[in-house]
């Protein structure tokens, strides 16, 4: 389906994303897949918003809760679905699972499940762009949470010292597994320090992808030209933190906070807007989510006949030596 209209472009692939991971979720109960997940429901908006800024050229780099920034770069969902079940199929031969993808063939180049790991690998690739003067960024997903760390910090200084062509993209879902960010930041103000380490801060409005786009589009613009650019977007997920089921019986989460995001979904309010402007066609829109869900099955089936990665083939990997 050839679609013109960049707003329902996003609409689109927010609900691919969307879709894929419910299916993903669905079949994970059935303990097939050999590794833990952690989904990106709810959270849809900044991959989509950041990567449609983004060519083939850019690298990014990514978290634990990888699916939605590698689908948004434009990676393959056979081998998405063949890392999850440790098929040679998959991003990483079926070797590395959900949160270790990795596909040269789109520039994700790294998934990192340590809390900021993946921080200093952005950095340096984006000093390699540096000093081979190519036009390209360093894109860096990390949560809250990684502002937290020393590495966070040391690799910041550095962009800012090299003017690295780097955007630090802060997906803020408000929670380290069940600990809230005020619980673990207090009243500290993440713009002031940012901004006191001569680094560009751009924030964006909750889970509008429209906008996160606009803003990704000035921040790689601002980050290939004068340096690193640190964007800052509020997101929250449905699910639980690791697995395919809502934890809303554990009570981490107030009552009354849930509904206020649930209300944000981003596909419903990309959904209102594209009706008050008359762009929204429900025939249209029910025709791709089935035909996805379709895609998805046959992936699933071809994924499940395929031949599971062989430890014996593991010195013929391109990064064994």
């Amino acid at each position: 389906m050839k679609i013109i209209n960049s707003k329902l472009k996003n609409l689109y692939e927010l609900t691919k994303i969307r879709i894929i991971e419910e299916e993903i979720a669905k079949e994970y109960k059935n303990q097939e897949m050999r590794c833990p997940v952690h989904l990106s429901i709810g959270q849809e908006a900044i991959p989509v918003g950041v990567s449609s800024v983004l060519t083939k050229k850019d690298y990014i780099v990514s978290t634990h809760r990888c699916h939605a920034h590698y689908i948004a770069k434009g990676g393959s969902i056979d081998s998405l679905i063949g890392e999850l079940y440790g098929k040679e199929t998959g991003t990483c031969k079926g070797i590395g699972g959900s949160m270790h993808m990795y596909d040269k063939n789109v520039n994700h180049l790294a998934s990192v499940p340590i809390v900021g790991g993946s921080i200093p690998i952005g950095v340096g690739i984006g000093y390699g762009i540096k000093l081979n003067k190519t036009k390209q960024v360093s894109v860096i997903y990390f949560g809250d949470a990684a502002t937290e760390e020393g590495v966070f910090f040391e690799s910041l200084h550095f962009a800012a010292l090299k003017k690295l062509p780097v955007i630090f993209v802060c997906e803020d879902n408000k929670y380290s597994v069940y600990t809230s960010r005020y619980e673990r930041h207090g009243n500290r103000d993440i713009k002031k320090i940012i901004k006191s380490m001569d680094v560009k801060y751009i924030e964006t409005k909750k889970n509008d992808v429209n906008d996160i786009q606009k803003k990704a589009k000035i921040a790689k613009k601002h980050a290939i030209s004068q340096g690193p650019v640190f964007l800052y977007s509020k997101t929250y997920r449905h699910l639980e933190h690791c697995g395919p089921n809502n934890d809303d019986s554990l009570n981490y989460r107030p009552k009354e906070e849930v509904k206020y995001w649930l209300k944000k979904d981003p596909i419903d309010l990309e959904i209102k807007k594209l009706k008050k402007e008359k762009k929204f066609n429900q025939e249209n829109y029910i025709d791709f989510c089935n035909s996805t869900r379709k895609d998805f099955i046959y992936s699933l089936i071809k994924t499940k006949k395929a031949k599971a990665f062989s430890s014996k083939k593991l010195n013929s990997l391109e990064y064994a030596e």
